[in-house]
Protein backbone atom coordinates (compact mmCIF):
# COMPACT_ATOMS: atom_id res chain seq x y z
CA UNK A 1 0.00 0.00 0.00
CA UNK A 2 1.75 3.15 -0.93
CA UNK A 3 2.64 5.80 1.86
CA UNK A 4 0.08 8.21 -0.23
CA UNK A 5 -2.62 6.65 0.21
CA UNK A 6 -5.19 6.64 3.43
CA UNK A 7 -6.65 3.69 5.23
CA UNK A 8 -10.39 4.03 5.00
CA UNK A 9 -13.68 3.60 7.92
CA UNK A 10 -16.81 2.18 6.10
CA UNK A 11 -19.63 2.04 8.73
CA UNK A 12 -21.99 -0.90 8.51
CA UNK A 13 -23.47 -0.19 12.15
CA UNK A 14 -27.08 -0.33 11.39
CA UNK A 15 -26.58 -4.33 10.17
CA UNK A 16 -24.76 -5.07 13.29
CA UNK A 17 -27.36 -3.68 15.07
CA UNK A 18 -30.65 -4.97 13.35
CA UNK A 19 -29.06 -8.65 12.65
CA UNK A 20 -31.00 -10.21 10.43
CA UNK A 21 -33.87 -11.30 11.66
CA UNK A 22 -35.30 -14.74 10.53
CA UNK A 23 -33.63 -14.53 7.40
CA UNK A 24 -30.65 -16.11 5.54
CA UNK A 25 -27.55 -15.16 5.19
CA UNK A 26 -28.16 -15.34 1.24
CA UNK A 27 -32.00 -13.74 2.02
CA UNK A 28 -30.47 -10.62 4.23
CA UNK A 29 -27.69 -9.95 1.36
CA UNK A 30 -30.00 -9.93 -1.85
CA UNK A 31 -32.50 -7.41 0.34
CA UNK A 32 -29.53 -5.15 1.14
CA UNK A 33 -28.61 -5.54 -2.50
CA UNK A 34 -31.96 -4.78 -4.12
CA UNK A 35 -32.36 -1.75 -2.38
CA UNK A 36 -28.70 -0.06 -2.75
CA UNK A 37 -27.94 0.91 0.92
CA UNK A 38 -24.47 2.41 2.09
CA UNK A 39 -23.69 -0.47 4.07
CA UNK A 40 -24.34 -3.06 0.86
CA UNK A 41 -21.95 -0.83 -0.74
CA UNK A 42 -19.75 -1.00 2.03
CA UNK A 43 -19.89 -4.88 2.34
CA UNK A 44 -19.57 -5.44 -1.47
CA UNK A 45 -16.31 -3.48 -1.66
CA UNK A 46 -14.84 -5.42 1.62
CA UNK A 47 -15.60 -8.55 -0.27
CA UNK A 48 -14.11 -7.50 -3.47
CA UNK A 49 -11.04 -6.35 -1.95
CA UNK A 50 -10.89 -9.58 -0.25
CA UNK A 51 -11.53 -12.17 -3.55
CA UNK A 52 -8.95 -9.83 -5.49
CA UNK A 53 -6.57 -7.88 -3.09
CA UNK A 54 -3.33 -8.61 -1.09
CA UNK A 55 -3.80 -5.94 1.43
CA UNK A 56 -6.47 -7.29 4.06
CA UNK A 57 -9.59 -5.57 5.13
CA UNK A 58 -10.19 -5.13 8.94
CA UNK A 59 -14.14 -5.99 9.89
CA UNK A 60 -15.77 -6.71 13.60
CA UNK A 61 -16.80 -10.08 15.13
CA UNK A 62 -18.56 -10.75 18.22
CA UNK A 63 -15.07 -11.25 20.18
CA UNK A 64 -12.14 -8.50 18.92
CA UNK A 65 -11.85 -7.16 15.15
CA UNK A 66 -10.54 -9.24 13.01
CA UNK A 67 -8.07 -8.83 10.09
CA UNK A 68 -9.31 -10.78 7.42
CA UNK A 69 -7.42 -11.86 3.93
CA UNK A 70 -8.40 -15.11 1.75
CA UNK A 71 -7.43 -18.14 3.30
CA UNK A 72 -6.73 -19.77 0.21
CA UNK A 73 -3.93 -17.54 -1.40
CA UNK A 74 -0.75 -17.32 -0.51
CA UNK A 75 0.19 -13.59 -1.35
CA UNK A 76 -3.42 -12.52 0.83
CA UNK A 77 -2.40 -13.99 3.90
CA UNK A 78 1.14 -12.77 3.61
CA UNK A 79 -0.25 -9.23 3.48
CA UNK A 80 -1.68 -10.10 7.17
CA UNK A 81 1.79 -11.20 8.20
CA UNK A 82 3.09 -7.58 6.95
CA UNK A 83 0.46 -5.46 7.91
CA UNK A 84 0.30 -6.58 11.42
CA UNK A 85 4.33 -7.07 11.30
CA UNK A 86 3.68 -10.87 13.02
CA UNK A 87 6.00 -13.46 13.33
CA UNK A 88 5.47 -16.01 10.34
CA UNK A 89 5.36 -19.15 12.76
CA UNK A 90 2.00 -18.03 14.65
CA UNK A 91 -0.62 -19.56 12.86
CA UNK A 92 -4.16 -18.04 11.90
CA UNK A 93 -7.88 -18.65 12.73
CA UNK A 94 -9.54 -19.77 9.74
CA UNK A 95 -13.26 -17.74 9.88
CA UNK A 96 -16.30 -19.92 7.88
CA UNK A 97 -20.01 -18.81 7.52
CA UNK A 98 -21.10 -21.89 7.46
CA UNK A 99 -20.12 -26.02 7.75
CA UNK A 100 -20.73 -26.13 3.79
CA UNK A 101 -17.31 -23.95 3.50
CA UNK A 102 -15.70 -25.98 6.44
CA UNK A 103 -16.75 -29.37 4.65
CA UNK A 104 -15.42 -27.82 1.58
CA UNK A 105 -11.87 -27.24 3.36
CA UNK A 106 -11.59 -30.78 4.86
CA UNK A 107 -12.58 -32.41 1.10
CA UNK A 108 -10.70 -30.53 -0.97
CA UNK A 109 -11.32 -33.07 -3.89
CA UNK A 110 -14.80 -32.23 -4.05
CA UNK A 111 -14.44 -28.64 -3.97
CA UNK A 112 -14.98 -28.71 -7.68
CA UNK A 113 -18.78 -30.49 -7.47
CA UNK A 114 -21.79 -28.08 -8.49
CA UNK A 115 -24.11 -30.70 -6.37
CA UNK A 116 -24.09 -30.04 -2.40
CA UNK A 117 -25.29 -33.59 -2.49
CA UNK A 118 -21.82 -34.64 -4.19
CA UNK A 119 -20.25 -33.65 -1.11
CA UNK A 120 -19.41 -35.99 1.82
CA UNK A 121 -20.98 -34.72 5.20
CA UNK A 122 -20.01 -35.45 8.33
CA UNK A 123 -16.47 -35.48 8.10
CA UNK A 124 -16.10 -33.16 11.56
CA UNK A 125 -14.29 -35.68 13.51
CA UNK A 126 -17.19 -36.70 15.68
CA UNK A 127 -15.95 -35.51 18.79
CA UNK A 128 -16.48 -31.64 17.98
CA UNK A 129 -20.10 -32.69 17.32
CA UNK A 130 -21.65 -31.62 20.75
CA UNK A 131 -19.63 -28.07 21.16
CA UNK A 132 -20.82 -27.55 17.51
CA UNK A 133 -24.37 -27.87 18.53
CA UNK A 134 -23.81 -25.70 21.27
CA UNK A 135 -21.70 -23.42 20.43
CA UNK A 136 -21.52 -22.83 16.91
CA UNK A 137 -21.76 -20.04 15.74
CA UNK A 138 -20.03 -18.60 18.55
CA UNK A 139 -16.44 -17.30 19.75
CA UNK A 140 -15.09 -21.15 19.47
CA UNK A 141 -12.11 -22.21 17.67
CA UNK A 142 -11.67 -26.02 16.88
CA UNK A 143 -8.44 -27.94 15.82
CA UNK A 144 -8.95 -29.98 12.82
CA UNK A 145 -6.84 -32.15 10.58
CA UNK A 146 -5.38 -30.57 7.25
CA UNK A 147 -6.19 -32.56 4.93
CA UNK A 148 -3.86 -33.82 2.05
CA UNK A 149 -4.20 -31.26 -1.51
CA UNK A 150 -5.47 -28.35 1.55
CA UNK A 151 -7.11 -25.52 -0.06
CA UNK A 152 -5.75 -23.56 2.55
CA UNK A 153 -2.54 -21.43 1.50
CA UNK A 154 0.92 -22.85 3.67
CA UNK A 155 1.06 -19.24 5.90
CA UNK A 156 -2.65 -20.38 7.64
CA UNK A 157 -1.21 -23.13 9.74
CA UNK A 158 2.48 -22.22 9.89
CA UNK A 159 3.83 -25.97 9.50
CA UNK A 160 1.29 -27.46 11.65
CA UNK A 161 -0.60 -30.56 10.18
CA UNK A 162 -3.72 -28.72 11.54
CA UNK A 163 -5.79 -25.39 11.30
CA UNK A 164 -8.42 -23.83 13.13
CA UNK A 165 -11.53 -23.01 12.21
CA UNK A 166 -14.57 -20.97 13.92
CA UNK A 167 -17.91 -19.63 12.99
CA UNK A 168 -18.26 -16.57 14.39
CA UNK A 169 -21.48 -15.57 15.96
CA UNK A 170 -21.30 -11.88 14.25
CA UNK A 171 -23.96 -12.20 12.02
CA UNK A 172 -21.99 -9.37 10.05
CA UNK A 173 -18.62 -11.05 9.79
CA UNK A 174 -20.52 -14.28 8.48
CA UNK A 175 -22.27 -11.73 5.99
CA UNK A 176 -18.91 -10.91 4.84
CA UNK A 177 -17.43 -13.72 4.46
CA UNK A 178 -20.49 -15.21 2.97
CA UNK A 179 -20.88 -12.20 0.34
CA UNK A 180 -16.73 -12.85 -0.50
CA UNK A 181 -17.33 -16.53 -0.92
CA UNK A 182 -13.83 -17.10 0.99
CA UNK A 183 -12.79 -18.92 4.05
CA UNK A 184 -11.06 -15.97 6.02
CA UNK A 185 -7.67 -16.04 7.72
CA UNK A 186 -8.06 -13.10 10.28
CA UNK A 187 -5.97 -12.76 13.49
CA UNK A 188 -7.34 -9.76 15.85
CA UNK A 189 -6.66 -6.32 13.74
CA UNK A 190 -4.17 -4.97 16.10
CA UNK A 191 -0.28 -4.15 15.43
CA UNK A 192 1.72 -7.79 16.57
CA UNK A 193 1.89 -7.49 20.55
CA UNK A 194 -0.44 -4.70 20.91
CA UNK A 195 -3.67 -4.83 22.65
CA UNK A 196 -6.64 -6.56 20.53
CA UNK A 197 -8.80 -3.98 19.08
CA UNK A 198 -12.75 -4.10 19.83
CA UNK A 199 -13.61 -1.06 18.05
CA UNK A 200 -12.53 0.66 14.53
CA UNK A 201 -10.89 3.83 15.63
CA UNK A 202 -8.46 1.06 17.64
CA UNK A 203 -7.65 -0.61 14.06
CA UNK A 204 -6.80 2.64 13.00
CA UNK A 205 -4.90 3.72 15.48
CA UNK A 206 -2.52 0.72 15.08
CA UNK A 207 -2.88 0.02 11.44
CA UNK A 208 -3.51 3.19 9.41
CA UNK A 209 -1.43 3.59 5.97
CA UNK A 210 -1.29 -0.31 6.52
CA UNK A 211 -4.61 -1.50 5.37
CA UNK A 212 -6.93 0.19 2.67
CA UNK A 213 -10.18 -0.84 4.36
CA UNK A 214 -11.54 -0.89 8.26
CA UNK A 215 -15.34 -2.12 8.31
CA UNK A 216 -17.19 -0.18 10.93
CA UNK A 217 -19.81 -2.25 12.90
CA UNK A 218 -19.46 -0.41 16.33
CA UNK A 219 -17.89 -2.21 19.86
CA UNK A 220 -17.53 -5.72 20.12
CA UNK A 221 -19.43 -7.60 22.48
CA UNK A 222 -17.30 -10.08 23.80
CA UNK A 223 -14.11 -8.07 24.38
CA UNK A 224 -11.32 -11.10 24.26
CA UNK A 225 -10.97 -13.73 21.93
CA UNK A 226 -11.78 -17.07 21.02
CA UNK A 227 -11.55 -20.25 22.89
CA UNK A 228 -9.15 -22.37 21.16
CA UNK A 229 -9.83 -26.46 22.05
CA UNK A 230 -8.22 -29.56 20.20
CA UNK A 231 -10.02 -32.84 20.31
CA UNK A 232 -7.86 -34.58 18.39
CA UNK A 233 -5.65 -35.47 21.01
CA UNK A 234 -6.70 -37.59 24.42
CA UNK A 235 -7.63 -36.42 26.52
CA UNK A 236 -9.20 -33.56 24.61
CA UNK A 237 -7.38 -30.06 25.81
CA UNK A 238 -8.21 -26.24 25.87
CA UNK A 239 -5.08 -24.48 24.13
CA UNK A 240 -6.27 -20.90 24.55
CA UNK A 241 -9.11 -19.37 27.09
CA UNK A 242 -11.49 -16.79 25.55
CA UNK A 243 -15.27 -16.57 25.13
CA UNK A 244 -16.55 -19.63 26.52
CA UNK A 245 -15.72 -21.01 30.10
CA UNK A 246 -14.17 -24.51 30.82
CA UNK A 247 -17.11 -25.24 32.74
CA UNK A 248 -19.50 -25.01 29.75
CA UNK A 249 -16.96 -26.84 27.89
CA UNK A 250 -17.27 -29.85 30.20
CA UNK A 251 -21.21 -29.88 29.63
CA UNK A 252 -20.98 -31.12 26.15
CA UNK A 253 -20.61 -34.74 25.52
CA UNK A 254 -17.41 -36.21 25.00
CA UNK A 255 -15.59 -33.52 27.10
CA UNK A 256 -16.31 -33.91 30.44
CA UNK A 257 -12.28 -34.43 31.11
CA UNK A 258 -10.77 -31.77 28.97
CA UNK A 259 -7.72 -30.44 30.20
CA UNK A 260 -6.01 -27.39 30.05
CA UNK A 261 -3.22 -27.56 27.40
CA UNK A 262 -2.05 -23.76 28.21
CA UNK A 263 0.05 -21.97 30.22
CA UNK A 264 0.55 -17.89 30.91
CA UNK A 265 4.31 -17.70 29.95
CA UNK A 266 5.44 -18.01 26.68
CA UNK A 267 6.50 -20.69 24.48
CA UNK A 268 10.04 -21.52 24.25
CA UNK A 269 11.50 -19.98 20.97
CA UNK A 270 12.16 -23.02 19.42
CA UNK A 271 8.69 -24.91 20.02
CA UNK A 272 5.93 -24.40 17.46
CA UNK A 273 2.90 -23.21 18.97
CA UNK A 274 -0.73 -25.50 18.65
CA UNK A 275 -2.54 -22.56 18.01
CA UNK A 276 -2.57 -18.57 17.70
CA UNK A 277 -1.63 -16.82 21.28
CA UNK A 278 0.40 -19.42 22.85
CA UNK A 279 3.91 -18.20 21.70
CA UNK A 280 4.52 -14.51 22.30
CA UNK A 281 4.20 -12.03 24.61
CA UNK A 282 1.38 -9.82 23.06
CA UNK A 283 -1.85 -8.22 24.31
CA UNK A 284 0.93 -5.55 25.87
CA UNK A 285 0.55 -1.56 25.46
CA UNK A 286 3.56 0.52 25.59
CA UNK A 287 3.37 1.52 29.30
CA UNK A 288 5.09 -1.04 31.79
CA UNK A 289 1.98 -3.36 33.21
CA UNK A 290 1.76 -4.82 36.68
CA UNK A 291 -0.90 -7.33 37.48
CA UNK A 292 -1.76 -7.63 41.09
CA UNK A 293 -3.10 -10.88 41.72
CA UNK A 294 -6.61 -11.22 43.24
CA UNK A 295 -6.67 -11.65 46.85
CA UNK A 296 -3.33 -8.79 46.88
CA UNK A 297 -4.41 -6.25 49.88
CA UNK A 298 -5.26 -2.80 48.72
CA UNK A 299 -3.10 -1.07 51.47
CA UNK A 300 -0.23 -2.98 50.45
CA UNK A 301 -1.02 -2.08 46.30
CA UNK A 302 -1.24 1.27 47.31
CA UNK A 303 2.62 1.57 49.84
CA UNK A 304 3.71 -0.38 46.43
CA UNK A 305 2.38 2.17 43.92
CA UNK A 306 3.62 5.31 46.37
CA UNK A 307 6.98 3.63 46.45
CA UNK A 308 7.44 3.82 42.67
CA UNK A 309 5.80 7.17 42.21
CA UNK A 310 8.53 8.44 44.44
CA UNK A 311 11.49 6.50 43.26
CA UNK A 312 13.36 8.55 40.71
CA UNK A 313 15.03 5.00 39.24
CA UNK A 314 11.22 3.83 38.22
CA UNK A 315 10.42 7.53 36.54
CA UNK A 316 6.99 6.92 36.75
CA UNK A 317 5.64 10.15 35.89
CA UNK A 318 2.14 9.06 34.87
CA UNK A 319 0.36 6.65 35.94
CA UNK A 320 -2.80 4.54 35.32
CA UNK A 321 -4.76 2.23 37.59
CA UNK A 322 -7.61 -0.30 35.78
CA UNK A 323 -9.98 -1.43 38.28
CA UNK A 324 -12.05 -4.44 38.23
CA UNK A 325 -14.00 -5.77 41.97
CA UNK A 326 -12.79 -4.45 44.84
CA UNK A 327 -9.91 -1.29 44.62
CA UNK A 328 -11.45 2.19 45.37
CA UNK A 329 -11.36 4.84 43.42
CA UNK A 330 -7.40 6.17 43.39
CA UNK A 331 -6.71 3.61 46.03
CA UNK A 332 -5.96 5.57 48.73
CA UNK A 333 -3.24 7.76 47.33
CA UNK A 334 -5.77 10.52 48.07
CA UNK A 335 -9.15 10.95 49.74
CA UNK A 336 -12.14 11.43 47.52
CA UNK A 337 -12.49 14.94 48.86
CA UNK A 338 -8.94 15.40 47.59
CA UNK A 339 -9.34 13.40 44.17
CA UNK A 340 -12.93 15.32 43.42
CA UNK A 341 -10.17 18.65 43.76
CA UNK A 342 -8.28 17.80 40.91
CA UNK A 343 -10.44 15.80 39.29
CA UNK A 344 -10.50 15.71 35.57
CA UNK A 345 -12.88 13.76 33.50
CA UNK A 346 -11.57 12.65 30.05
CA UNK A 347 -12.84 12.53 26.44
CA UNK A 348 -11.79 8.50 26.25
CA UNK A 349 -13.23 5.63 24.07
CA UNK A 350 -13.74 4.27 27.87
CA UNK A 351 -16.79 5.46 30.05
CA UNK A 352 -14.96 6.35 33.57
CA UNK A 353 -11.62 7.05 32.69
CA UNK A 354 -10.51 10.09 34.85
CA UNK A 355 -7.34 11.70 35.77
CA UNK A 356 -6.28 13.33 39.00
CA UNK A 357 -2.81 15.05 40.58
CA UNK A 358 -0.89 12.75 43.28
CA UNK A 359 1.49 15.15 45.77
CA UNK A 360 4.31 13.68 46.33
CA UNK A 361 7.44 14.49 48.43
CA UNK A 362 9.64 16.49 47.03
CA UNK A 363 13.50 15.09 47.10
CA UNK A 364 13.88 17.80 50.23
CA UNK A 365 11.14 16.80 52.13
CA UNK A 366 9.57 20.26 52.28
CA UNK A 367 7.59 21.06 49.03
CA UNK A 368 5.16 18.34 47.54
CA UNK A 369 5.56 17.65 43.76
CA UNK A 370 2.86 16.40 41.87
CA UNK A 371 2.34 13.24 39.49
CA UNK A 372 -0.68 12.68 37.46
CA UNK A 373 -3.08 9.65 38.11
CA UNK A 374 -5.41 8.09 35.24
CA UNK A 375 -8.00 5.64 36.89
CA UNK A 376 -10.63 3.32 34.91
CA UNK A 377 -12.97 1.24 36.72
CA UNK A 378 -13.96 -1.55 34.63
CA UNK A 379 -16.97 -3.15 36.61
CA UNK A 380 -17.21 -6.14 38.74
CA UNK A 381 -18.76 -8.40 36.87
CA UNK A 382 -16.66 -10.99 34.65
CA UNK A 383 -18.50 -10.07 31.26
CA UNK A 384 -17.83 -6.32 31.85
CA UNK A 385 -13.91 -6.49 32.59
CA UNK A 386 -13.74 -8.68 29.58
CA UNK A 387 -15.27 -6.38 26.96
CA UNK A 388 -13.54 -3.24 28.50
CA UNK A 389 -9.60 -4.32 29.55
CA UNK A 390 -8.34 -3.77 25.91
CA UNK A 391 -9.94 -0.78 25.65
CA UNK A 392 -8.52 0.72 28.77
CA UNK A 393 -5.09 -0.65 28.39
CA UNK A 394 -5.29 1.41 24.75
CA UNK A 395 -6.59 4.48 27.20
CA UNK A 396 -4.12 4.13 29.21
CA UNK A 397 -1.61 4.47 26.22
CA UNK A 398 -3.27 7.44 24.72
CA UNK A 399 -2.91 9.12 28.20
CA UNK A 400 0.55 8.34 27.80
CA UNK A 401 1.30 6.38 31.23
CA UNK A 402 4.70 5.43 31.98
CA UNK A 403 2.85 2.60 34.36
CA UNK A 404 -0.16 0.96 34.56
CA UNK A 405 -1.21 -1.24 37.30
CA UNK A 406 -4.02 -3.78 37.08
CA UNK A 407 -6.67 -5.59 39.61
CA UNK A 408 -6.39 -9.06 38.99
CA UNK A 409 -9.52 -11.34 39.09
CA UNK A 410 -9.67 -15.05 40.02
CA UNK A 411 -9.36 -17.22 37.39
CA UNK A 412 -11.38 -19.77 39.05
CA UNK A 413 -14.15 -18.20 38.36
CA UNK A 414 -15.12 -19.85 35.00
CA UNK A 415 -16.71 -18.29 31.39
CA UNK A 416 -14.21 -15.41 30.85
CA UNK A 417 -12.06 -15.18 34.07
CA UNK A 418 -9.59 -17.10 33.00
CA UNK A 419 -9.59 -15.20 29.37
CA UNK A 420 -9.04 -11.93 31.19
CA UNK A 421 -6.17 -13.03 33.06
CA UNK A 422 -4.45 -14.59 30.33
CA UNK A 423 -3.97 -11.91 28.54
CA UNK A 424 -3.35 -9.92 31.31
CA UNK A 425 -0.49 -12.27 32.38
CA UNK A 426 0.64 -11.92 28.58
CA UNK A 427 0.59 -8.08 28.89
CA UNK A 428 2.39 -7.66 32.46
CA UNK A 429 5.72 -7.23 33.07
CA UNK A 430 5.60 -8.13 36.26
CA UNK A 431 3.01 -9.61 38.56
CA UNK A 432 2.42 -9.34 42.07
CA UNK A 433 1.00 -10.87 45.52
CA UNK A 434 0.93 -8.36 48.27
Amino acid sequence: MSSKEKTRILSVRRLNKEGPGNKSLSEWWDSERSNKTPEAAAIEEAAQLLRTSNIPVAFPTETVYGLGADATRSDAVQGIYKAKQRPSDNPLIVHIDSLEMLERLLNPQESGSTSASDRPRNSIPSVYQSLIARFWPGPLTILLPNPSGSLLAKEVTSKLTTFGARMPSSPLARLLIHVADRPLAAPSANASTKPSPTAAEHVYHDLQGRIELIIDGGSCGVGVESTVVDGLCDPPAILRPGGIGIKEIRACAGWENVQLGYHDGTLDVKEIPRAPGMKYRHYSPKARVVLFEAGSKEQSVTRHIRKDLEDTAIGAHMIGIVRTKHWKRGLGLLSDEEIEKTLKPLPSLVDGLAGFSVPIKGNSGRSPAFKEAFDCHLGPDVESIARGLFAALRAMDEMEVDVIYVEGISDQQGDRAAAVMNRLRKAAGAELRV
